[in-house]
């Protein structure tokens, strides 16, 4: 049986393997060209010519020789890489990358990869027409994820609202980590959009996450996105998070007190390390996000049941804004009513209301100011929305209320006869009389008027300012 020597089958297999070689670099679209040790062509493929006008004619020919102002041999030389350089000859402009081959530590020759400057300008012409789309997009996904609420649009001043709207005008600018605290229905994403809309991070997205509207098994995919193929039926190519969305704007976390024990360590770090990662990724990546986060929960009691992280509470309660519930300013209905009767959005500054088109009697406002709202100003948007959907014509009246607020208030007050009084007026002279009223239930000394202060769902200090706004002597 004829058999290859061992030095013909390795000869045979090298020569197959430069073959192979020259192969690939012929069909680069690129232009090279290479050069040995001593300068000699020793390969040029069919785009170098393209590109350069430089025949097949020079290999084994020197470099220099034929072409003086080549910079391939001080590549050779100084074993430096050169990139990006311009070259011109006869009209032909292109751009060159230059490298020095080496191997076994010993530079055994140099390479010259060029493209043509009219490639290269297209190529350019399509970054920065994709750079161009991706700024488009950008901007249609920030216009997507705007705030519209400012603090101009929180309505009402008095009290607590009062405190809580000036501490969070002061630390607007700042990024620290807010916690807005309230019952349901107060209004703390208002204030989480205001806060926004007074930082730097205004023309950036504001990605509002209701934690406990989603399945704790979808939540951390949501907020921090997942990797291709992370899980069964993930999406092809993987799934960008809200936490990358939001980056440069601010994230409202709002019923932080619902998320799951184990994912609340993975908000901790990326409070700490400004970091987060895909499910089923490895690599981090940085974001620069806002975080303010609001609840309706007591968190102090959810860390002693070991429901809330001590060191996640901590790291979130670096601001503090407690929205009080509408049963404690009540005098800042009248105002509320007026801006929900132009605006079922309530989108309408504090400072100036044009004339409604509704009016509400007087024996209407005495019940909206005798019931307690515990659904506070999303229930009393509630109410206003469906009276003036009830109402015959302009005027909303108590039949016009939903009838679990008449049965609440009706039994309260006499019929009266219309008048010219404002609807401030109106609203004054029903709060004065319902004092009067629960003070003579409960007596008029300091134990007593506690008592009647609880029951108006107001502290005793406010009690007392509206003693003397009113006139009241008791």
């Amino acid at each position: 049986m004829f058999k290859l020597s061992e030095d013909y089958s390795s000869g045979f297999i090298l020569e197959k393997q430069i073959e192979w070689w020259k192969a690939i670099v012929y069909s680069i679209n690129d232009g090279i060209l290479v050069i040995d040790h001593q300068g000699f062509v020793r390969h040029i493929n069919p785009e170098y010519t393209q590109i350069t006008g430089v025949t097949p004619d020079i290999i084994g020919k020197r470099l220099k020789d034929y072409r003086p102002g080549a910079q391939l041999p001080e590549t050779l030389a100084d074993k430096k890489c050169r990139v990006g350089v311009y070259r011109k000859t006869d009209n032909r402009e292109y751009i060159v990358d230059m490298a020095p081959i080496i191997v076994n530590d010993k530079i055994i020759g140099a390479v010259s990869v060029c493209k043509s400057l009219t490639e290269v300008h297209k190529l350019s012409q399509e970054l920065k027409k994709k750079g161009e789309k991706l700024e488009q997009l950008q901007k249609k996904m920030n216009s997507l994820y705007q705030a519209k609420y400012t603090f101009k649009q929180i309505i009402g001043r008095s009290g607590g609202l009062r405190e809580a709207v000036y501490v969070a005008e002061r630390v607007a600018e700042s990024d620290l980590a807010i916690l807005i605290t309230g019952e349901s229905g107060t209004g703390k994403e208002l204030f989480a959009q205001a806060i926004h809309n007074e930082s730097s991070r205004k023309n950036k997205p504001f990605i509002p996450v209701n934690c406990a509207a989603i399945p704790s098994t979808l939540l951390e995919s949501e907020l921090f996105g997942y990797g291709d193929g992370a899980f069964t039926n993930a999406k092809k190519g993987g799934k960008i998070g809200l936490f990358e969305i939001a980056n440069n704007g601010t994230i409202f976390l709002d019923e932080i007190g619902d998320m799951s024990y184990d994912l609340q360590a993975k908000l901790l770090r990326v409070l700490q390390e400004r970091k987060i990662r895909r499910v089923g990724e490895t690599a981090e990546r940085s974001i620069d996000v806002r975080i303010i986060a609001a609840t309706h929960r007591d968190l102090q009691q959810l860390v002693k049941k070991n429901r809330f992280r001590e060191d996640l509470f901590y790291r979130l309660n670096v601001i503090r804004l407690q929205v009080p519930p509408l049963r404690e300013r009540k005098e800042d209905i009248p105002d509320l009513v007026n801006s929900m009767l132009h605006s079922s959005a309530m989108n309408l500054s504090f400072e100036h209301y044009p004339p409604s088109p509704y009016t509400i009697d007087r024996q209407t406002l005495k019940i909206l100011l005798s019931y307690e709202w515990p659904g506070n100003v999303r229930e009393l948007k509630n109410v206003i929305d469906y009276a003036s959907c009830m109402a015959e014509g302009t005027e909303i009246k108590v039949q016009h209320l939903p009838e679990l607020i008449m049965k609440k208030g009706i039994h309260l007050f006499e019929p009266v006869t219309p008048s010219n009084q404002t609807l401030q007026e109106a609203m004054e002279e029903a709060e004065s009389k319902f004092i009067q009223q629960t003070l003579k239930r409960f007596g008029s000394d300091i134990e007593e008027k506690k008592k009647a202060a609880k029951a108006l769902g107001i502290s005793l200090a406010t009690l007392y300012n509206k003693l003397k706004r009113y006139h009241i002597d008791f």
